[in-house]
């Protein structure tokens, strides 16, 4: 039979692998996070009809006489190239600007994927559209930082659940000491308030008394339900000959305060460096305390940095969670699982967890979503090509059967 045969089907089947795979590309042109493959061809062995020979005697070499019998798909490479990233406006869509994978898990294994359609379920876990959990770190037991050496794990956001309070450590006073107050007068008194670990307020006051030429001593007072006080703190501050804190002079001691209810006691820090002594009337104010009263989660904002802020009703800011990525030696060796996701294989090495903006992860974009980087204009010239070509194979076996005809049709 004739070779022309084998080698035309072989075109037949191979160009038709490559028709499937545009095929593919063109139906998810608008899937999210979809990267396009293509189809590479190589030709497949060939029969040698004579070997070649070397110069010998005066007369030239002469080539080998080969023909070949086809061809074959030699790969189907994936294009991992960034897609055009769209706004949404929904603050759990993420896009990566950058090669990384979000990591996202099954209750089984870890999966990749570029889909960055993320939502909260029930318990306000951060989850994909087939219910995976988006893997990363959220704050510690004590609830102040994330610790990124842990291994990943799930990402709660418990919008309108999570309450948190502050105690106040440090208190910054800040004011003036009238410089013609006379020594041992009355002292002047100014009210402020403290929060306990539990978010409980409680009333304290500075009692400020001139003891001498540019100092002050000062007494703070806490009081209980029935108004009684106690004394929490006490110490002297002295002042420059021109009114101004002298810092080589004051090292005031903390306060400490037991608020009780169950509360931890208080070792409150003192700063009165922004006091002046000048001839104006006395007026103190504690300013840039901390510590808070207790606030639920309202609100939450995802950074470039994969970092989700929570806003509390009681104003303050906190970093609740931190997003992995995921990035890979060799991303074209992952293996398609469907749903937008990927799977590790023996060519694409294992995945390397870490933050985004590190190691060519990539950073974050909230509220958007990469698309398919699927070019279509490409797409229809590779289909228009592999369509003639697939044509022109099927013309090389109506050719071959046509000599295959003339050849029995010697006999008659």
């Amino acid at each position: 039979m004739l070779r022309s045969l084998s080698s035309a089907i072989s075109g037949l089947r191979n160009h038709q692998t490559k028709l499937d795979v545009v095929g593919n590309n063109i139906a998810n042109v608008n899937t999210v996070g979809y990267k396009s493959q293509s189809a590479r061809f190589q030709d497949i062995f060939s029969q040698t009809l004579s070997g070649g020979t070397a110069p010998f005697g005066g007369r030239g070499g002469v080539n080998p006489m080969q023909v070949g019998l086809g061809m074959e798909l030699s790969s189907i490479n994936t294009n991992h190239s960034g897609g055009a990233i769209t706004g949404t406006g929904v603050e759990t869509d993420l896009a990566i600007e950058g090669n990384g994978f979000f990591v996202v898990n099954n209750g089984f294994q870890n999966y990749y994927t570029r889909d960055g359609s993320f939502t909260r379920d029930a318990t306000g876990i951060l989850v994909n559209a087939g219910g995976m959990k988006l893997m990363g770190w959220s704050v510690s037991g004590n609830g102040d930082e994330i610790d990124t050496t842990r291994p990943p794990g799930e990402i709660n956001i418990p919008l309108g659940e999570e309450m948190i309070a502050g105690a106040t450590s440090e208190i910054v006073f800040t004011g003036n000491l009238d410089s013609g107050a006379e020594a041992g007068s009355d002292p002047s008194s100014f009210p402020f308030y403290i929060y306990d670990s539990l978010g409980n307020r409680h009333e304290l006051t500075v009692e400020f008394t001139k003891s001498g030429d540019n100092e002050w001593d000062y007494e703070f007072y806490a009081y209980d339900e029935d108004g009684n006080s106690t004394e929490v703190g006490s110490g002297t501050v002295t002042f420059t000959e021109d009114g101004k804190y002298d810092f080589d002079s004051n090292d005031p001691d903390p306060i400490d305060y037991s608020p009780g209810n169950g509360a931890a006691d208080l070792e409150i820090t003192i700063d009165f460096s922004a006091l002046t002594q000048l001839a104006d009337p006395s007026s103190v104010i504690a300013k840039n305390q901390n510590g808070f009263a207790p606030g639920v989660l309202t609100t939450f904002n995802i950074g470039e940095t994969g970092v989700i802020t929570g806003t509390y009703s009681n104003g303050m800011v906190r970093e609740i969670a931190q997003i992995a990525l995921a990035s890979f030696a060799n991303p074209m060796g992952l293996v398609k699982m469907g749903s937008n996701l990927y799977d590790i294989s023996s060519n694409s090495g294992e995945a390397h967890i870490g933050l985004p903006g590190t190691e060519g992860r990539g950073m974050l974009q909230s509220r958007a979503l990469e698309m398919s980087n699927v070019d279509l204009a490409n797409e229809f010239t590779e289909m228009i090509t592999t369509s003639r070509a697939f044509q022109a194979n099927t013309r090389v076996i109506s050719t071959s059967d046509e000599v295959l005809v003339e050849l029995i049709n010697i006999k008659r």
